[in-house]
């Protein structure tokens, strides 16, 4: 089994599915998650993976005590995702999502995503 990590920022809150915001706001923040994440995959080394099925773990660190809605968490990941699967050569629609517990408080939060394939 293959594994790699790669580190993200916290998702902005206008990639929320309840923020309410402008279309350009939402739109700038898709573009720059998308982004990072495509970015952050190749600083971490990662190149294109061959695999069938890829198991990606999102873990939360979010940057207060705030309570926080997972599957708002998990929606507002999707712009990253994106930016991950054209980093990686794999489509999302291949993925088996995993969450994990959420970690501690984390100054301006993160995400922690894991990676794992079979060779």
């Amino acid at each position: 089994m293959n594994t790699a990590k790669l580190f993200l920022p916290w998702p902005d809150k206008a990639l929320s599915p309840n923020a309410r915001g402008h279309w350009a706001s939402l739109h700038r923040a898709k573009r720059k998650a998308k982004s990072d994440a495509f970015f952050a995959v190749k600083e971490a080394g990662i190149g294109k993976i061959e695999a069938d099925r890829l198991t990606v773990r999102y873990s939360f660190y979010p940057p207060s005590h705030r309570t926080y809605d997972l599957d708002n968490l998990v929606a507002s990941m999707k712009a990253a995702a994106d930016g991950i699967a054209l980093a990686i050569g794999v489509d999302d629609s291949k993925w088996d999502l995993a969450i994990s517990p959420r970690g501690p408080v984390e100054r301006n939060g993160m995400v922690k995503v894991e990676l794992e394939w079979a060779p």
